[in-house]
């Protein structure tokens, strides 16, 4: 055979062997549904997006690529690719990630950032880029406000009032019971979600008739809270209520034990309810109060849980790790309602459908869901949610003096 012949026919073949790989490299890459996540992995709410977050990212895609991917109206599955961003817990880091994903990454669609300051800050840039904002980790009374003004924005874990309330109602409830005296002290961490939240509960307790005999906010990146516990155990307070994050619920609750504090209620906020809270304390916690909670028993949490240790090695907390993972369950059943990637159509689809997730039916009115836990309680090693806004099933009794 002539050699030149030979050369040019291998050469020939190499190329469509090539240009086969390729286009069948491009068609995997065309086939993949390209999913932004940016969240803290560094700065101060590293902490509780390490166990809220990103554990919850890790599962969802794989369980969805277990199953194939997602079913468009194509008739094929397509799986999902995480792209990944740390924010560092800076707002401005985190609009400039949501732009990234959007622009230089042809993100298909973004999950919502972790935390209310983050989810707020970036609220308008989602808006702006089109792309649907299902917020999990945000607590704010602004809902009715950014419901009205941004299209595509919804909201899942609650209000700051409700919040407030479910905390202040519960202690009027147990004031009558004689179980818990009148007394409050009553501090937050300096954020938008600590600061609304102060902000509300203040007038709510008052109007439930208690005596508020400490109030103080500190920063975010507080390292020293005695002063604070020392100060509140001055003024002898009967509850002490906390509107903390991550960090600070740790030194408030350590500092607490350290200097005896002695009261009738201890309430916390974000990270009361994670696992390991319950590690590092033990049974001293058990009644506790904190924010938000779950029914720990009910079997669709209970296989949740499950697959959250078995994926990811880890245990979800009691509260946002399932409203996060329900958030994805509700994109995804979107996304195959449409059966195409069209962002305006699936948000338009999450607003006029009900999702089955693992905190139950979810239907949004005004974009955003009217029943949630506000207030729980640590209760033999399993947080319990006890308060609800509309009456959520499952609620625990509370336990006191123990």
């Amino acid at each position: 055979m002539n050699r030149t012949f030979l050369t040019k026919t291998l050469g020939i073949a190499a190329l469509a062997t090539g240009l086969a790989l390729g286009g069948a490299s491009a068609l995997a890459q065309e086939n993949t549904i390209r999913i932004g996540a940016v969240a803290p992995k560094t700065g101060p709410l590293a902490g509780g997006a390490a166990v809220t977050f990103w554990p919850n990212v890790e599962l969802w895609q794989h369980e969805v690529n277990a199953r194939g991917g997602l079913l468009l109206s194509d008739g094929n599955r397509h799986r999902i690719e995480i792209i990944e961003y740390d924010d560092r817990t800076d707002p401005s880091e985190t609009i400039r990630s949501v732009q990234r994903l959007a622009n230089n990454d042809r993100a298909d669609f973004i999950l919502a950032p972790y935390s209310t300051g983050l989810a707020l800050a970036s609220a308008p840039i989602f808006d702006r880029l089109g792309y649907p904002m299902i917020n999990v980790s945000a607590i704010t009374d602004q809902v009715p406000t950014m419901v009205n003004r941004y299209d595509g924005v919804f909201f899942t874990l609650g209000q700051t009032t409700p919040i407030a309330q479910g905390v202040a109602r519960l202690m009027a409830e147990l004031r009558e019971q004689g179980q818990v005296g009148n007394r409050v002290a009553l501090v937050n961490v300096a954020d938008a979600f600590g600061i609304e939240l102060a902000n509300a509960a203040r007038g709510i307790f008052e109007a439930e008739g208690f005596e508020l005999v400490y109030t103080t906010s500190y920063p975010p990146t507080i390292q020293d809270v005695s002063p604070i516990i020392n100060s509140a155990m001055a003024a002898n307070p009967d509850i002490f209520v906390a509107f903390s994050y991550p960090p600070d619920t740790f030194a408030l609750t350590e500092q607490a034990q350290v200097q005896g504090m002695e009261v009738d209620a201890f309430y916390t906020a974000v990270a009361t309810n994670f696992p390991a809270y319950v590690n590092r304390f033990g049974d001293s916690i058990n009644g506790n109060f904190g924010v938000g909670g779950v029914n720990p028993d009910d079997p669709s949490f209970l296989e949740y849980e499950r697959k959250h240790i078995e994926v990811t090695g880890s245990s979800p907390d009691f509260w946002a790790s399932a409203y996060t993972y329900a958030s994805f369950e509700v994109l995804e059943q979107a996304i195959e309602g449409v059966g195409s990637l069209d962002r305006a159509a699936v948000t338009e689809y999450i607003k006029n459908n009900t999702f089955d997730t693992v905190m139950g039916e979810w239907r949004f009115e005004d974009q955003h869901i009217k029943n949630y836990w506000t207030v729980g309680q640590w209760q033999n090693g399993r947080f319990y949610g006890i308060g609800s806004t509309e009456g959520m099933p499952g609620a625990a009794t509370p336990i006191m003096g123990q």
